[in-house]
């Protein structure tokens, strides 16, 4: 059985003073650690807040992006050296505004991924299509080849812990949403590309979470989705109640 897991990606937003209060008014109202996995992604100036404020509680830390090296002449980059270092155990990568704005490569984007299993520090592997490939009937040969792309070289057991978040990229910032049968069926597509690439056993351990716009009003239906174990939520991760109203979404 998948642990459900609720990742927030605050993006550029929070300062340390506003982390440390997020984290005081939520930490000692998540669900059990074996019901739903709570994880925020917050900007590399306030992880180590947020990692000292939750360090008594379930709340997992996570960074936003690591660099593919552990340290060396890269300005301003973020070593996954560190990030394991100072506690962080998810790191997003290849989100689609880095894949836009720092024209982040499949390639670099495995990279990355082979890094963060060196230094102990799970991957959250975002992969979608824009609005243009949808419409063109693009979208499940172009996913699967981001899929193929990040996993290169993986093994089978770091698959299996692995995160890959489903993010259509029309569907971010928004406030559309796909409908809960589009979000299946490609992250049912991503999972059957994952079997080929592997085995049924590899595809099946994988969490696979669906990025796009997911809020209280809609995380129920979206989350009763077979291949649906999760979801990487922007805006709705940004205020205390509307996070514990997502990572309660059992209740």
């Amino acid at each position: 059985m998948r642990k459900p897991i609720i990742a927030g990606n605050w993006k550029m937003n929070m300062n340390p003073t506003e982390t440390r209060e997020f984290v005081n008014a939520v930490k000692n109202e998540l669900p059990g650690s074996n019901d739903v996995e709570a994880v925020i992604a917050a900007p590399a100036l306030d992880l180590t807040t947020l990692i000292d404020t939750a360090k008594d509680s379930v709340l997992v830390p996570a960074a936003q992006d690591a660099s593919e090296f552990d340290s060396g002449a890269y300005t301003g980059q973020i070593s996954p050296k560190v990030l394991s270092e100072i506690g962080a155990k998810y790191a997003i990568i290849g989100h689609s505004e880095r894949r836009e704005y720092q024209h982040e490569t499949d390639a670099q984007i495995n990279a990355k991924a082979k890094a963060l299993f060196n230094n102990n520090v799970l991957p959250i592997i975002c992969v979608g299509e824009t609005l243009e490939q949808r419409e063109a009937g693009e979208t499940e040969d172009f996913v699967a080849t981001q899929v193929e792309g990040a996993l290169n070289g993986l093994t089978a057991d770091q698959v299996k812990v692995a995160v890959i978040a489903y993010e259509p990229i029309w569907a971010i910032g928004t406030g559309k949403t796909a409908s809960s049968e589009q979000a299946q069926a490609v992250c049912a597509h991503i999972r059957a590309t994952v079997a080929k690439l592997y085995d049924q056993d590899t595809a099946d351990a994988l969490r696979i979470q669906y990025g796009g716009s997911m809020k209280p009003n809609n995380v129920k239906e979206l989350m009763a989705q077979p291949d649906i174990d999760g979801g990487l939520v922007g805006g709705a991760s940004l205020k205390p109640d509307s996070f514990l109203e997502l990572v309660h979404y059992k209740d």
